[in-house]
Protein backbone atom coordinates (compact mmCIF):
# COMPACT_ATOMS: atom_id res chain seq x y z
CA UNK A 1 0.00 0.00 0.00
CA UNK A 2 2.62 2.46 1.03
CA UNK A 3 4.40 1.72 -2.73
CA UNK A 4 1.43 2.02 -4.55
CA UNK A 5 0.43 5.37 -2.81
CA UNK A 6 4.26 6.89 -3.26
CA UNK A 7 4.47 6.21 -6.67
CA UNK A 8 0.79 7.57 -7.40
CA UNK A 9 2.38 10.63 -5.47
CA UNK A 10 -0.33 11.01 -2.89
CA UNK A 11 0.21 11.69 1.24
CA UNK A 12 -1.16 9.97 3.84
CA UNK A 13 -2.98 13.22 5.11
CA UNK A 14 -4.91 12.82 1.46
CA UNK A 15 -5.48 9.21 1.78
CA UNK A 16 -6.75 10.03 5.68
CA UNK A 17 -9.02 12.92 4.56
CA UNK A 18 -10.50 10.47 1.83
CA UNK A 19 -11.68 7.85 3.99
CA UNK A 20 -12.37 9.96 7.43
CA UNK A 21 -9.90 8.78 9.40
CA UNK A 22 -6.67 9.64 11.36
CA UNK A 23 -2.99 10.36 9.27
CA UNK A 24 -2.05 7.65 12.26
CA UNK A 25 -4.54 5.31 11.24
CA UNK A 26 -3.09 5.35 7.35
CA UNK A 27 0.26 5.09 8.67
CA UNK A 28 -0.67 2.33 10.68
CA UNK A 29 -2.41 0.26 7.88
CA UNK A 30 1.27 0.82 5.98
CA UNK A 31 2.68 -0.20 8.71
CA UNK A 32 1.11 -3.62 8.93
CA UNK A 33 0.28 -2.93 12.96
CA UNK A 34 -3.65 -2.84 11.65
CA UNK A 35 -5.56 -3.51 8.79
CA UNK A 36 -8.64 -1.20 7.04
CA UNK A 37 -11.86 -2.77 7.65
CA UNK A 38 -13.29 -4.15 4.25
CA UNK A 39 -15.70 -1.71 4.12
CA UNK A 40 -13.06 0.87 3.57
CA UNK A 41 -10.63 -1.14 0.83
CA UNK A 42 -12.75 -0.10 -2.49
CA UNK A 43 -12.64 3.34 -0.91
CA UNK A 44 -9.06 3.23 -0.41
CA UNK A 45 -8.25 1.69 -3.72
CA UNK A 46 -10.20 4.61 -5.66
CA UNK A 47 -8.28 7.15 -4.00
CA UNK A 48 -4.75 5.40 -4.55
CA UNK A 49 -6.07 5.47 -8.41
CA UNK A 50 -6.24 1.21 -8.57
CA UNK A 51 -8.80 -1.47 -9.24
CA UNK A 52 -9.87 -2.92 -6.02
CA UNK A 53 -9.08 -6.19 -7.36
CA UNK A 54 -5.97 -5.71 -8.10
CA UNK A 55 -5.29 -4.07 -5.14
CA UNK A 56 -6.66 -6.38 -2.44
CA UNK A 57 -6.80 -9.38 -4.95
CA UNK A 58 -9.37 -11.92 -3.39
CA UNK A 59 -9.00 -15.53 -3.60
CA UNK A 60 -11.95 -16.57 -5.06
CA UNK A 61 -15.96 -15.15 -5.98
CA UNK A 62 -17.19 -12.77 -3.79
CA UNK A 63 -19.79 -13.96 -1.12
CA UNK A 64 -22.92 -11.10 0.59
CA UNK A 65 -20.50 -9.67 2.50
CA UNK A 66 -18.23 -9.10 -0.19
CA UNK A 67 -20.37 -7.48 -2.72
CA UNK A 68 -21.61 -5.22 0.54
CA UNK A 69 -18.22 -4.10 1.38
CA UNK A 70 -16.92 -3.72 -2.32
CA UNK A 71 -19.83 -0.95 -2.43
CA UNK A 72 -18.74 0.21 0.46
CA UNK A 73 -21.76 -0.01 2.64
CA UNK A 74 -21.81 -0.87 6.55
CA UNK A 75 -24.07 -3.47 7.85
CA UNK A 76 -25.73 -1.10 9.24
CA UNK A 77 -27.13 1.00 5.94
CA UNK A 78 -28.42 -2.22 4.79
CA UNK A 79 -31.72 -1.83 6.68
CA UNK A 80 -32.31 1.65 4.69
CA UNK A 81 -31.70 -0.06 1.40
CA UNK A 82 -33.96 -2.56 1.53
CA UNK A 83 -36.67 -0.56 3.76
CA UNK A 84 -36.81 -3.07 6.30
CA UNK A 85 -36.79 -1.69 10.23
CA UNK A 86 -33.39 -3.68 10.99
CA UNK A 87 -30.74 -5.32 9.09
CA UNK A 88 -31.42 -8.76 10.24
CA UNK A 89 -32.41 -10.22 6.89
CA UNK A 90 -29.35 -9.14 5.35
CA UNK A 91 -27.28 -9.85 8.23
CA UNK A 92 -28.49 -13.09 8.10
CA UNK A 93 -27.98 -13.87 4.75
CA UNK A 94 -24.53 -13.12 5.42
CA UNK A 95 -24.25 -15.52 7.65
CA UNK A 96 -25.87 -17.88 6.11
CA UNK A 97 -28.59 -18.54 8.58
CA UNK A 98 -31.39 -17.48 6.07
CA UNK A 99 -31.56 -16.62 2.70
CA UNK A 100 -32.79 -13.09 1.93
CA UNK A 101 -36.54 -12.68 0.04
CA UNK A 102 -37.05 -12.22 -3.19
CA UNK A 103 -38.22 -9.24 -2.79
CA UNK A 104 -35.16 -7.82 -1.37
CA UNK A 105 -32.65 -8.69 -4.10
CA UNK A 106 -33.56 -5.87 -6.83
CA UNK A 107 -32.60 -3.38 -4.01
CA UNK A 108 -29.41 -5.18 -3.07
CA UNK A 109 -28.63 -5.68 -6.69
CA UNK A 110 -28.80 -1.89 -7.18
CA UNK A 111 -26.94 -0.34 -3.95
CA UNK A 112 -23.90 -2.81 -4.55
CA UNK A 113 -23.75 -2.01 -8.44
CA UNK A 114 -24.18 -5.93 -10.24
CA UNK A 115 -27.01 -7.97 -11.10
CA UNK A 116 -29.91 -10.11 -9.17
CA UNK A 117 -28.25 -13.33 -10.11
CA UNK A 118 -24.97 -12.20 -9.16
CA UNK A 119 -26.35 -11.26 -5.66
CA UNK A 120 -27.79 -14.65 -5.86
CA UNK A 121 -25.14 -16.38 -6.39
CA UNK A 122 -23.23 -14.74 -3.65
CA UNK A 123 -25.56 -15.71 -1.24
CA UNK A 124 -25.46 -19.32 -2.41
CA UNK A 125 -21.42 -19.02 -1.74
CA UNK A 126 -22.36 -17.12 2.00
CA UNK A 127 -24.73 -20.21 2.82
CA UNK A 128 -21.60 -22.99 1.56
CA UNK A 129 -18.99 -21.31 3.83
CA UNK A 130 -21.78 -21.36 6.80
CA UNK A 131 -22.32 -25.03 6.31
CA UNK A 132 -17.93 -25.20 6.22
CA UNK A 133 -17.71 -26.14 2.35
CA UNK A 134 -15.29 -24.74 0.34
CA UNK A 135 -15.94 -22.27 -2.11
CA UNK A 136 -13.54 -23.01 -4.73
CA UNK A 137 -12.28 -20.77 -7.34
CA UNK A 138 -13.25 -21.04 -11.09
CA UNK A 139 -10.38 -23.06 -12.39
CA UNK A 140 -12.42 -23.19 -16.24
CA UNK A 141 -14.91 -21.20 -17.52
CA UNK A 142 -18.36 -23.27 -17.82
CA UNK A 143 -21.26 -21.37 -19.03
CA UNK A 144 -24.05 -21.70 -16.45
CA UNK A 145 -27.52 -23.52 -17.47
CA UNK A 146 -29.29 -19.58 -17.02
CA UNK A 147 -31.94 -18.08 -19.53
CA UNK A 148 -30.74 -15.62 -21.92
CA UNK A 149 -32.43 -12.03 -21.76
CA UNK A 150 -35.37 -12.09 -23.66
CA UNK A 151 -36.67 -8.33 -23.32
CA UNK A 152 -34.57 -5.62 -25.03
CA UNK A 153 -33.52 -4.13 -21.63
CA UNK A 154 -32.26 -7.50 -20.90
CA UNK A 155 -30.49 -7.34 -24.28
CA UNK A 156 -28.65 -4.32 -23.91
CA UNK A 157 -27.59 -4.79 -20.29
CA UNK A 158 -26.08 -7.86 -21.28
CA UNK A 159 -24.05 -6.22 -24.15
CA UNK A 160 -22.68 -3.66 -21.96
CA UNK A 161 -21.98 -5.91 -18.96
CA UNK A 162 -19.78 -8.43 -20.90
CA UNK A 163 -18.78 -6.70 -23.72
CA UNK A 164 -16.25 -3.93 -22.41
CA UNK A 165 -13.72 -4.15 -19.61
CA UNK A 166 -14.81 -3.19 -16.22
CA UNK A 167 -15.24 0.79 -16.08
CA UNK A 168 -15.22 1.62 -19.69
CA UNK A 169 -18.74 0.37 -20.71
CA UNK A 170 -20.20 3.51 -23.39
CA UNK A 171 -23.04 5.93 -21.59
CA UNK A 172 -26.46 6.71 -22.65
CA UNK A 173 -25.04 9.69 -24.48
CA UNK A 174 -22.35 7.80 -26.47
CA UNK A 175 -24.87 5.41 -27.85
CA UNK A 176 -27.50 7.80 -28.67
CA UNK A 177 -24.90 9.80 -30.58
CA UNK A 178 -23.64 6.50 -32.18
CA UNK A 179 -27.34 5.59 -32.95
CA UNK A 180 -27.92 9.26 -34.88
CA UNK A 181 -24.97 9.11 -36.59
CA UNK A 182 -25.98 5.81 -38.01
CA UNK A 183 -29.58 6.96 -38.89
CA UNK A 184 -28.47 10.44 -40.39
CA UNK A 185 -31.04 11.75 -38.11
CA UNK A 186 -32.09 12.38 -34.61
CA UNK A 187 -33.60 9.25 -33.92
CA UNK A 188 -32.52 8.81 -30.37
CA UNK A 189 -31.73 11.13 -27.49
CA UNK A 190 -29.79 10.00 -24.00
CA UNK A 191 -33.19 9.94 -22.34
CA UNK A 192 -34.24 7.18 -24.71
CA UNK A 193 -31.45 4.98 -24.53
CA UNK A 194 -31.54 5.25 -20.76
CA UNK A 195 -35.40 4.55 -20.81
CA UNK A 196 -34.77 1.45 -23.17
CA UNK A 197 -31.62 0.04 -20.83
CA UNK A 198 -34.08 0.24 -17.74
CA UNK A 199 -37.16 -1.20 -19.75
CA UNK A 200 -39.25 1.84 -18.93
CA UNK A 201 -40.03 2.51 -22.97
CA UNK A 202 -41.80 1.05 -25.62
CA UNK A 203 -40.27 -1.29 -28.52
CA UNK A 204 -38.44 1.95 -30.51
CA UNK A 205 -38.24 1.92 -34.54
CA UNK A 206 -37.00 -0.43 -36.34
CA UNK A 207 -33.92 2.04 -36.98
CA UNK A 208 -32.47 2.69 -33.58
CA UNK A 209 -32.69 -1.19 -32.97
CA UNK A 210 -30.18 -1.41 -36.76
CA UNK A 211 -28.21 1.49 -35.04
CA UNK A 212 -27.81 -0.23 -31.76
CA UNK A 213 -26.96 -3.10 -34.02
CA UNK A 214 -23.89 -1.63 -35.42
CA UNK A 215 -22.52 0.25 -32.35
CA UNK A 216 -22.49 -3.03 -30.40
CA UNK A 217 -21.31 -5.35 -33.07
CA UNK A 218 -24.05 -7.25 -33.38
CA UNK A 219 -26.53 -9.03 -35.52
CA UNK A 220 -29.75 -7.32 -36.05
CA UNK A 221 -31.51 -9.99 -35.27
CA UNK A 222 -30.08 -9.92 -31.56
CA UNK A 223 -32.98 -7.75 -30.61
CA UNK A 224 -35.72 -9.48 -32.46
CA UNK A 225 -37.46 -12.56 -30.23
CA UNK A 226 -35.67 -15.48 -31.87
CA UNK A 227 -34.55 -17.68 -29.04
CA UNK A 228 -32.31 -19.78 -31.25
CA UNK A 229 -30.42 -16.49 -32.30
CA UNK A 230 -30.51 -15.18 -29.18
CA UNK A 231 -28.85 -18.23 -27.57
CA UNK A 232 -26.14 -18.30 -30.25
CA UNK A 233 -24.63 -14.21 -29.48
CA UNK A 234 -25.62 -15.40 -25.52
CA UNK A 235 -23.22 -18.17 -25.06
CA UNK A 236 -20.92 -16.59 -27.28
CA UNK A 237 -20.64 -13.04 -25.40
CA UNK A 238 -20.64 -15.51 -22.61
CA UNK A 239 -17.37 -16.96 -23.59
CA UNK A 240 -15.66 -13.91 -24.99
CA UNK A 241 -16.17 -12.84 -21.73
CA UNK A 242 -14.41 -15.55 -20.40
CA UNK A 243 -11.31 -15.04 -22.50
CA UNK A 244 -11.26 -11.70 -21.44
CA UNK A 245 -10.40 -12.81 -18.15
CA UNK A 246 -8.40 -16.03 -18.76
CA UNK A 247 -11.05 -18.10 -17.38
CA UNK A 248 -11.28 -20.16 -20.30
CA UNK A 249 -9.75 -24.09 -19.72
CA UNK A 250 -12.55 -25.89 -21.40
CA UNK A 251 -15.97 -25.19 -22.66
CA UNK A 252 -18.79 -26.78 -22.02
CA UNK A 253 -22.09 -25.05 -23.85
CA UNK A 254 -24.82 -26.13 -21.58
CA UNK A 255 -28.37 -24.93 -22.47
CA UNK A 256 -27.82 -25.08 -26.58
CA UNK A 257 -30.43 -26.12 -28.17
CA UNK A 258 -29.54 -28.79 -31.16
CA UNK A 259 -28.44 -26.01 -33.32
CA UNK A 260 -25.01 -25.88 -31.10
CA UNK A 261 -22.99 -23.01 -31.30
CA UNK A 262 -22.08 -23.20 -34.92
CA UNK A 263 -18.47 -23.87 -35.83
CA UNK A 264 -17.61 -20.34 -37.49
CA UNK A 265 -18.21 -19.06 -34.02
CA UNK A 266 -16.13 -21.74 -31.99
CA UNK A 267 -13.55 -20.69 -34.30
CA UNK A 268 -13.84 -17.02 -33.78
CA UNK A 269 -13.87 -17.31 -29.95
CA UNK A 270 -10.67 -19.29 -30.17
CA UNK A 271 -8.95 -16.65 -32.00
CA UNK A 272 -10.30 -14.41 -29.26
CA UNK A 273 -8.85 -16.16 -26.33
CA UNK A 274 -5.26 -17.36 -28.26
CA UNK A 275 -5.13 -13.03 -28.33
CA UNK A 276 -5.85 -12.51 -25.87
CA UNK A 277 -3.76 -14.80 -24.00
CA UNK A 278 -0.80 -13.41 -25.84
CA UNK A 279 -1.39 -10.21 -24.55
CA UNK A 280 -1.71 -11.14 -20.89
CA UNK A 281 0.33 -13.60 -20.66
CA UNK A 282 -0.54 -16.66 -18.48
CA UNK A 283 -2.50 -16.87 -15.95
CA UNK A 284 -3.76 -18.94 -12.77
CA UNK A 285 -6.44 -20.55 -14.22
CA UNK A 286 -4.52 -22.37 -17.17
Amino acid sequence: MRSVRRAAEISQSDVASALGVADSTVAGWELGSSTPDQEKLSALAQVLKQPVDSLFPRDGLPDLTDLRCDAGLHRYEMAAVIGTKSDGPVAGAEQGVRRLKDKYLPSLAEAYGVTVDEVRRAQERSMAKARGEEVQREAAFVPEAEEPPRTLAGKITLLLERSYPEGTAPGDAEIAKAVNAYAGAEVSSPEMMAALRTGSAGTPAPVVLEGLADFFGVARLYFEPDDAVVRQVYEGLRLMSAAKRGKVGRVRARGLGSEGLPAEVLSILNEFATEFEKKAGPTDNE
